[in-house]
């Protein structure tokens, strides 16, 4: 099974082995400037061989599927509201997949509602920009207004 390993600020990562619990960390900055998606396989001093996805994000994101709607206003126009569901969050943005694709520009604002499938199916209400479009999905980051929210940061702690 391949475990995934964030590369820090400082171009390093922190390898774990699976068997024995022991951590490493490694300067990862040769990998740092690939498009590439890249694998690394690691050999612990326990003998334990594994491997592991180096992701550059910045930001863990967590895959879910969580229904929920939008709402979308413009100047001089009726509202367009419609379904969609979470396919990823962050503490940063989400990835939405619509019901029905929309025609959405970049940089325009809309105001999502959906429930965390947590213990308390915490309510989320969030206004979001649009920062791109690939059919039904969309990707979104969160307004400057709505980053901080402690319910979204548990949510997300592994």
């Amino acid at each position: 099974m391949e475990q995934t390993v964030f590369i820090t600020g400082s171009n390093t990562a922190t390898f774990r082995c699976p068997q024995c619990g022991k951590a490493k960390t490694a300067d990862v900055s040769r990998y740092v400037a690939t498009n590439k998606k890249v694998t690394v396989n690691c050999t612990c001093a326990c003998g334990h061989r594994f491997r592991c996805r180096l992701e550059k994000r910045r930001q863990y994101r967590k895959s879910v599927n969580l229904p929920g709607r939008f709402v979308c206003k413009e100047e001089g126009r009726l509202p367009d509201t419609g379904l969609m569901s979470v396919v990823d969050i962050s503490t940063t943005g989400l990835k939405l997949k619509m019901s029905v694709p929309r025609t959405l520009p970049i940089g325009m604002q809309l105001r999502v509602e959906f429930q965390l499938d947590d213990n308390k199916r915490t309510p989320m209400e969030k206004r979001v920009i649009v920062r791109n479009v690939s059919g039904p999905y969309v990707g979104v980051a969160f307004h400057s207004d709505d980053l901080d929210d402690p319910a979204l940061g548990f949510y997300l702690m592994p």
